[in-house]
């Protein structure tokens, strides 16, 4: 029998391991998350080798979860959510559901009791926040269509899944059938203490909690103002589990609602950011240390069901939902592979339910197989997205799907009509509206190529033409009358779209001259070989022109700035830098 560790060995051995592997993980692709919980698997006592105590590691794991969830709280933004809260509150809304009961159904196929089958349901349905946005900023598409949806998706599913963490506090009535008073007594007993500790929050807590990190913040103190973080943090977690009967993440996430109002909740947020980011791992390993391999060989099938209802549900469920919206096949195909998995809030409800007796460690260990391997099925489900987006765009799938050339150009002002000589501008996001108003300002025609579907409604009703659809396509590109145009501006951060718009822009006019942007010199090749005439690299222009400002600070003559700026942009691959040196 291997020895006890004490806490400082849990620690080394826990936290070694969550990073030999998960650096593992990360060189070879995949997410460091399924580093972490396969690192718990090897220290856990399913499998050979040193031994981590599992009820420790999860003791410091509920650390981890306040702080994700206070981290959550501080950094949540409304007006992330606002553009697109209706598409993320409906998709969610019919997703969840429709999951939720798949879900349900199987567990109660399989015999599971009726609270533990919604455990189950509610636990497949969600998805992980992390993962999520990790993969939108390996891919750059974070300031994308696709990027803003997701997030706005998985927003709604945060605030939702407080909810379903509040349900099952109250529903720990036992394995037994659903009874409609019990049902009826738990859930209004959860909703009065969630609103009496709301409401202390609210009246209390938002007046004093900010007042007083200000004060504390005052004194020049930055290991006094950290401590106050973690104090808050955990004391408000530990006050609403203990005086309200509530789950230590919800008390967390609210205290950091509160936080957030404060003018300091930039500096709370980054001065608990490496504790949270420690202790959060932790919890992962201990999710993996009560992970028994042994489930993959004793009940494959089950794992398989729930790990297509997790991906092939999700994914099929987006297309099909944002299709119906109005969104672009790549888009709903985008949107669809980064919500293909399960994560932390999953595993913090399901842990939930096996300390509430509502299922069992076996029925646990089915959720965290599913998830460890829709994790690590992630990056190649969006290879996979990109495949079929291919395959559809090649045989004319697309144009029948979103509608086709008919809604494209459904607007009178959605087409370029007879313009000749004038200038495509593929994304109206940040970029593309500079640009746009550069354009407008000289009176030089153009036309954009936009896949919001609201964002073509607006500029439609500005006089602006704009074609509703996808860059990268050939039918948007004709509508916008690539064969005549001047120059083809790519002004979406997706370098897959940019790349195919380059490629088939330079295939049917040669003469056009095409500008794109990017973030990446690989990229920047890439797009030089498909035939873009410019590339422009955002972040060294960024620092070329943080340069041109430092050095006339320093008294640099103009004639100067301009010469050295040049020099910079040679020494960097820019041919021509003189032609493209602005004045300072």
């Amino acid at each position: 029998m291997t020895a006890q560790l004490n806490l400082i060995e849990n620690l080394a051995v826990a936290l070694g391991a969550a990073f030999i592997v998960g650096f593992l993980a990360a060189r070879l692709g995949l997410p460091p998350l399924l580093g972490y919980l396969l690192a718990g698997m090897l220290v856990g006592p399913s499998t050979p080798g040193p031994i981590a105590d599992p009820e420790l590691a999860t003791q410091l794991a509920d650390i981890g979860i306040v702080l994700l969830m206070f981290g959550v709280g501080v950094q949540f933004s409304v007006r992330e959510l606002l553009p697109v809260w209706r598409t993320a509150a409906l998709a969610t809304a019919v997703q969840v559901a429709l999951l939720t009961l798949a879900g349900f159904g199987l567990a109660r196929a399989w015999g599971w009791p009726e609270v533990g089958g919604l455990v189950l349901g509610f636990a497949v349905a969600m998805s992980s926040t992390i993962v999520g946005l990790r993969a939108l900023m390996e891919r750059n598409l974070v300031d994308s269509t696709p990027g803003r949806l997701t997030i706005g998706w998985l927003l709604a599913e945060d605030l939702l899944t407080l909810a379903v963490l509040l349900l099952a506090s109250s529903l720990a009535v036992g394995r037994g059938p659903l009874e409609p008073a019990a049902w009826a007594q738990a859930v209004g007993m959860g909703l009065l203490k969630a609103l009496a500790f709301g409401a202390l929050m609210l009246f209390v807590g938002a007046k004093l909690v900010p007042w007083l990190l200000e004060q504390v913040a005052r004194t020049g103190s930055r290991e006094l103002f950290t401590l106050a973080v973690l104090a808050l943090a955990l004391g408000t977690a530990f006050v609403s589990h203990a005086a309200f009967g509530l789950s230590l993440a919800l008390g967390a996430f609210v205290a950091g609602l509160v936080v957030s109002e404060s003018d300091v909740s930039h500096h709370a947020a980054a001065e608990s950011l490496p504790f949270r980011d420690a202790f959060a791992v932790l919890f992962f390993v201990s999710v993996g240390m009560l992970f028994d391999p042994a489930v993959l060989l004793l009940e494959p099938g089950r794992v398989a069901a729930l790990l297509g209802l997790v991906i092939l549900g999700k994914l099929l469920l987006a297309v099909i939902i944002l299709l119906a919206l109005g969104y672009s096949l790549r888009t709903a195909l985008t949107v669809g592979a980064a919500r293909g998995q399960v994560g932390e809030f999953s595993f913090l409800l399901g842990g939930l339910g096996v300390s509430l007796g509502l299922i069992s460690d076996r029925e646990y260990n089915l959720l965290i197989a599913t998830t460890m391997l829709a994790v690590g099925l992630n990056p190649f489900l969006f290879r996979a997205a990109d495949l079929v987006e291919r395959w559809a765009s090649a045989r004319g799938v697309i144009a029948r799907l979103s509608g086709g050339a008919k809604e494209l150009g459904s607007s009178a002002d959605g087409a370029a009509g007879e313009l000749r000589g004038h200038a495509i501008l593929c994304g109206y996001g940040r970029v593309g509206r500079v640009i746009a108003q550069a354009l407008l300002r000289r009176g030089f025609p153009f036309v954009v190529i936009e896949q919001d579907r609201r964002l073509v409604e607006a500029l439609r009703r500005r006089g602006i033409r704009t074609i509703y659809g996808d860059a990268g396509r050939p039918d948007s590109l004709g509508l916008a009358g690539l064969s005549r145009a001047r120059v083809v501006i790519v002004a979406v951060s997706d370098p897959v779209v940019a790349r195919r718009v380059a490629e088939y822009a330079r295939r049917v006019n040669r003469r056009v001259n095409i500008v794109a942007r990017t973030h990446s010199e690989t990229d920047r090749a890439v797009l030089e070989r498909l035939g873009a005439d410019e590339v422009v690299l955002a972040e060294l222009e960024v620092a070329l022109e943080m340069v041109r400002h430092v050095l006339r600070r320093f008294g640099v003559s103009p004639l100067e700035v301009q010469g050295f700026i040049q020099g910079l942009r040679a020494s960097f691959g820019y041919p021509g830098g003189e032609e493209r040196a602005g004045g300072p």
